[in-house]
């Protein structure tokens, strides 16, 4: 009797132990990075995680709170543009930030997520007058450190 209790023992620790690996495993493969306090808009707070997917390709998640909404700004602007640095240091437009309700007011949060096949280095939103920019033109509102 006592062998059978101590292998379902053994058993029951060495699933324990895969399934700990497992999760640390899947957890690895995604990055997370917090925005850092912003000059612009103090009160906005956010974080981006990136996973890479089973294409090999970086699927990027932006999650922001308070959020002002971009007319607001000191410098009123029409949008706020999602940038994101690659690791041959290319700066990319990946997309506009879109609120959560139709005005950033009612929620104060606002999302996005694409996807690159390129890993980003650092990810930063700017206000701007026109979503398809190639090049930053406005102010940083909020940037991340190295991810």
């Amino acid at each position: 009797m006592k062998k059978i209790v101590s292998r379902s023992f053994v058993k029951n620790i060495a699933l324990a132990f895969l399934g700990v690996t497992i999760a640390c495993t899947v957890n690895s493969c995604a990055s997370s990075a917090k925005f850092q306090t912003s000059s612009v808009v103090p009160a906005a707070q956010g974080t981006v995680k990136v996973k890479k997917d089973r294409n090999k390709n970086y699927i990027i998640k932006v999650d922001i709170y308070n959020l002002a909404e971009v007319e607001r700004l000191q410098t009123s602007k029409l949008t706020y543009v999602v940038w994101m640095v690659s690791g041959e240091r290319v700066t990319k437009n990946i997309g506009r930030l879109t609120s959560k309700s139709a005005r950033f007011s009612k929620s104060m949060k606002a999302s996005f997520e694409t996807v690159s096949s390129a890993k980003p280095n650092r990810v930063f939103i700017t206000a701007e007058d026109d979503g398809t920019v190639q090049y930053p033109n406005g102010e940083i509102v909020l940037t991340t450190g190295n991810l």
